[in-house]
């Protein structure tokens, strides 16, 4: 698989990889083996970043969408992100609510269609 690709799969921003790693093909063996046992580099980068936007999002409870409101388009590192949680910016915390309230509307849905589906088996 191209690199993009695997550096996706492993949750890293593909940037900070080794040379080696950027310019090669992963294997899906060798993607199992960087997932079990992860080399120096690839810790390191899970632990500190600079992280990917998806994980970055997730770190602050927000979306993607709600990072690029937020102005925040480029990688961050645990660092970066920690300073994000303790300033609390204005558009942090509207973006966590609006993600909190996207979460509750995804429950309801859910719970909903399963009230209807427990209905209709109820009734054929």
């Amino acid at each position: 698989m191209k690199p993009a690709t695997a550096a996706k799969k492993l949750g890293v921003y593909l940037p900070a990889t080794p040379a080696s790693f950027q310019e090669g093909v992963v294997t899906r063996a060798e993607l199992n083996e960087l997932q079990a046992n992860p080399p120096e580099w690839l810790s390191e980068l899970r632990r500190n970043g600079p992280h990917p936007r998806p994980v970055v999002a997730a770190k602050l409870g927000v979306s993607i969408a709600g990072l690029a409101r937020g102005g925040v388009t480029e990688a961050l590192t645990t660092e970066q992100i920690e300073a994000l949680k303790q300033e609390r910016p204005e558009w942090l915390e509207k973006e966590r609510a609006t993600q909190a309230e996207v979460r509750k509307e995804t429950t309801r849905i859910k719970q909903l269609k399963k009230e209807r589906e427990q209905r209709a088996a109820e009734r054929g």
